[in-house]
């Protein structure tokens, strides 16, 4: 199956791409989250440095001798996420995370981009 990266679009894509949750193989594949602005620019939500590991030591009365190597907890660090402009020029397809109906109608749209901003769009099937 793979990595993909989950992509939601504000940007008109039609009735089965706009504000509904996609998947896309053609951008980072590092399960990253993307968002296409109602302008049709594209953007990358990124969570980096909000959150840290503190160190569990032996003195705390959190430290478990049985998990080894994972006496660790994830602290936030205060900061908040960032939306970060996503500067891709090429074709990226994307299809809905959920489908329900036949596997041959699963719907595609392959999405042109040139310097991050939607250029051109077309919708098809499998079949």
């Amino acid at each position: 199956m793979g990595l993909y990266d989950d992509i939601r679009s504000s940007y008109n894509l039609g009735p089965e791409f706009t504000n509904v949750e996609m998947q896309t193989k053609g951008l980072a594949c590092a399960m990253a989250r993307y968002w296409i602005s109602p302008d049709g620019c594209l953007y990358e939500l990124t969570y980096r440095e909000t959150h840290d590991f503190e160190i569990i030591e032996e003195d705390d009365e959190r430290y478990d001798p049985k998990l080894l190597f994972l006496n660790y907890e994830w602290v936030p660090t205060g900061k908040h996420g960032k939306v970060e402009p996503c500067y891709v020029t090429d074709y990226v397809e994307v299809y809905p995370a959920i489908w329900n109906r036949k596997w041959e109608d699963w719907p595609r749209c392959r999405i042109h981009f040139k310097c991050g901003k939607v250029v051109d769009y077309e919708t098809f099937t499998r079949k």
